[in-house]
């Protein structure tokens, strides 16, 4: 297969993750128009440059009572009137959906220019009722439907598969809790950053730490966010134009490296079943994350400076863990131990404060995961800086890891 055209991202900007929309009186279309204008101001773009739109959504039909979500991007500025959008939904994937379509436009010759939005306003109804909308992200009929909370209970299910598999303490998911809630402090959009949470608040169950699901506590959960994000994809043409005109070097843009997308069986019992015999509980993550480094260029896990990952839940980071190949199948727990994945560490994940510490509102969280690793390449993280970070990676996964995008950002 001949090499691609070179996708390179100019960065954008993001909402204050720990807004309450509502409480405002805003509608969505107003999160993004924030985070779009944002991105145009701190790049130095002009709105007529853009050439198309991509935005990532889950459910605005449940939350908001809206669809043909894409449409809204031309009410952000007058001069993206007529401009070719699109809506893309993959649940908690949305994001990098929408970055995949954006990307594979530019890659094509098609467009030198996209904007890619995620959108997700969340806190229009009540905990139980966003649960129950939650729960279409699995088989609602079969995995959903008249249960309270579906998603921590099924990964409460992934850390049991674990469990049943190698072994798994619960002080490890504290562990990758209290890391989670310490970056998030240094992040200036994170929706926890000042929330209090501590190691051993976290291993606690307690009137202040109840039990949700199975294994997960609140301390193991993302929580209800609300959020916009805007990113620009360019291609090589515009990318260095636009180089020469903010006296930067075009070697010094970062570029999507490499990227992979697997989708597994929508059941959670499906894809255990499906991976009985293999080493990896889920397989199609593991692919899509292998893809992602042969894309790249990148031989293994210890060429990268680091790496957002999807925390959607302490279980899925802890999986994260050893399907990026930081440890062997099943021993995560090397690595929490012995601090590789923190703030300073040998691969640290989730600098950020990754979805429990920084927030997940759901279709936007995948931008914001390729906006921080933008972040950390051009060495504008501030307090939550990788130090000399040079190749970043991410993964993002909708579902109960039904879709696994994985991307890898460098120069």
């Amino acid at each position: 297969m001949a090499k691609s055209a070179p996708v390179y991202i100019l960065g954008g900007a993001q909402t204050d993750f720990a807004r309450n929309w509502s409480k405002e009186g805003k509608h969505f279309v107003a999160m993004m128009r924030e985070a779009v204008l944002g991105a145009l101001e701190a790049q130095k773009i002009e709105p007529k440059e853009i050439q198309t739109a991509h935005v990532g959504n889950f459910a605005a039909e449940l939350y908001a009572k809206q669809g043909h979500v894409g449409a809204f991007f031309v009410e952000i500025d007058p001069a993206f009137s007529g401009l070719p959008t699109s809506r893309h939904e993959a649940a908690c994937a949305s994001g990098s959906i929408a970055i995949l379509a954006a990307s594979a436009e530019i890659e094509a010759g098609r467009y030198d220019l996209a904007c890619v939005t995620g959108v997700e306003q969340m806190k229009t109804v009540d905990s139980t009722t966003g649960g129950d909308y939650l729960g279409t992200a699995a088989w609602y009929e079969r995995e959903a439907k008249g249960i309270e909370f579906p998603f921590p209970k099924l990964f409460g299910r992934l850390g049991d598969e674990y469990d049943k598999r190698f072994g798994l303490k619960d002080e490890h998911l504290a562990h990758i809790s209290a890391v989670n809630y310490s970056n998030a402090k240094r992040n200036p959009n994170a929706q926890t950053r000042n929330w209090f949470m501590s190691e051993s608040h976290a291993q606690q169950q307690s009137k202040f730490n109840t039990v949700i699901g199975g294994r997960i506590k609140v301390s193991d959960c993302s929580q209800v966010t609300d959020g916009g994000v805007a990113l620009f994809l360019a291609s090589e043409k515009f990318a260095s134009q636009w180089a020469e005109r903010n006296n930067q070097s075009l070697d010094d843009i970062p570029r999507i490296l490499g990227w992979g997308h697997h989708t597994a069986p929508l059941e959670f019992a499906a894809k255990v079943a499906e991976s009985k015999d293999n080493p990896y509980v889920l397989p199609h993550t593991r692919q899509a994350i292998l893809d992602a480094f042969r894309r790249a260029g990148v031989a293994g896990v210890e060429q990268l400076s680091g790496i957002e990952t999807h925390d959607c839940f302490t279980t899925s980071e802890y999986m994260a863990i050893d399907h990026f190949g930081l440890t062997k199948p099943g021993e995560s727990w090397k690595a929490v131990e012995g601090g590789v994945i923190e703030l300073g560490g040998k691969c640290p994940i989730n600098p950020s404060g990754g979805l429990i510490g920084a927030g997940h509102p759901v279709g936007a969280t995948g931008v914001r995961q390729m906006l921080d690793c933008w972040r950390q390449i051009t060495h504008q993280a501030g307090e939550y800086q990788v130090e000399d970070a040079k190749t970043f990676a991410m993964l993002n996964i909708g579902g109960s890891g039904t879709t696994s995008c994985a991307f890898v950002v460098g120069k």
